[in-house]
């Protein structure tokens, strides 16, 4: 049976880093129709986001808090999850990548480490505890389908991750990119309603056209992923 997204040694979060929490919020429900809110359930007050159907899919962080570096870029940051994020990340630096977060604790949620890899994309490693992060059925519209990591050498990371994890991922990919980043892609219904729905507000990439269209948006601040069709078009 292939592992769904959200199984061990697939990814299973995302987080939405920006300075603009009510643009961003008001971009990806008028072009995905998540909804950003505050979880009133979480002690730290932190925002959530819900696909059209109900699934919690990531959460937010505000660029602005003084944790963060001045100048850092608005990005989504992906986490994948692992059985054992010290072993995991001793792996990974024997193979070539680089701590940026040494791993912690977050309560009793899980332990993590942000790491930049080899090919120098950036990538959160989760260990579960309590919340093992997203949870859908296969091909539901609006949530991540896929992973895809662009990168000037897909074979080389492609090789890493395998490594690190002990297996090939099953809802992801390797391409060839000149800026080296892990990109969600969201699977949709209608692609072209997604795009008639931005009114200029972000830019459009197509990267296929065929009977399963896929294209590249990026909003007014820079934040990218990947919008797929789920269906053939008929």
């Amino acid at each position: 049976m292939t592992p769904r997204l959200g199984s061990l040694n697939e990814f299973c979060w995302m987080d939405v880093k920006t300075r603009d929490l009510p643009g961003t919020a008001a971009f990806f429900a008028d072009t995905l129709g998540w909804r950003f809110a505050v979880d009133k359930e979480d002690w730290r007050r932190a925002t959530k986001i819900t696909a059209p159907k109900g699934h919690r899919i990531g959460g937010v962080s505000d660029l602005a808090q003084p944790v963060y570096p001045p100048g850092t870029p608005a990005h989504i940051a992906c986490y994948l999850a692992v059985d054992d994020v010290d072993r995991r990340t001793d792996g990974a630096v024997g193979e070539g990548a680089r701590v940026v977060v040494p791993p912690f604790d977050a309560g009793d949620q899980g332990r993590m480490v942000t790491l930049v890899d080899p090919v120098g994309a950036a990538v959160s490693l989760w260990q579960p505890y309590r919340f093992g992060g997203w949870a859908y059925p296969p091909d539901t519209t609006g949530t991540p389908h896929r992973m895809v990591l662009s990168c000037g050498e897909p074979g080389r990371a492609r090789d890493f991750y395998r490594e690190v994890t002990g297996t090939a991922f099953a809802h992801a990919e390797f391409a060839v990119g000149t800026d080296p980043q892990w990109e969600v892609t969201v699977g949709v219904d209608d692609v072209e309603g997604v795009v008639a729905r931005l009114h200029g507000r972000g830019q459009v990439v197509w990267l296929e056209t065929g009977d399963r269209p896929v294209l590249r948006l990026s909003s007014s601040e820079g934040l990218t992923f990947q919008v797929r069709s789920l269906r053939d078009r008929g």
